[in-house]
């Protein structure tokens, strides 16, 4: 999925991420690298982890540095949470 050039979601809620946080934060990076400057992704990652700014922000700001900027949206219906990521650079 190289160059997604709009707007999109990744669900990563399903069963091989839900005790595999190395996971979440490894396909949640991959998810940021494809998306193209001027959109944003949204990830959606499971409940089991909690709020995504208290582990998945910090890994993708290190990543990612000042090319991206992030915003937790809120907690689905469903358990898990969405943070939007906007590539910057």
């Amino acid at each position: 999925m190289i160059g997604l050039d709009k707007n999109w979601s990744l669900s990563l809620e399903h069963e091989e991420y839900i005790g595999d946080m190395e996971l979440v934060i490894t396909d949640a990076i991959q998810a940021v690298e494809d998306t193209d400057k001027g959109f944003y992704v949204n990830l959606v990652t499971p409940a089991s982890f909690g709020n995504p700014d208290d582990y998945l922000a910090e890994a993708l700001l290190s990543y990612f540095g000042s090319r991206i900027e992030m915003k937790f949206i809120d907690q689905c219906g469903c358990g898990g949470y969405v943070l939007r990521v906007w590539k910057n650079n």
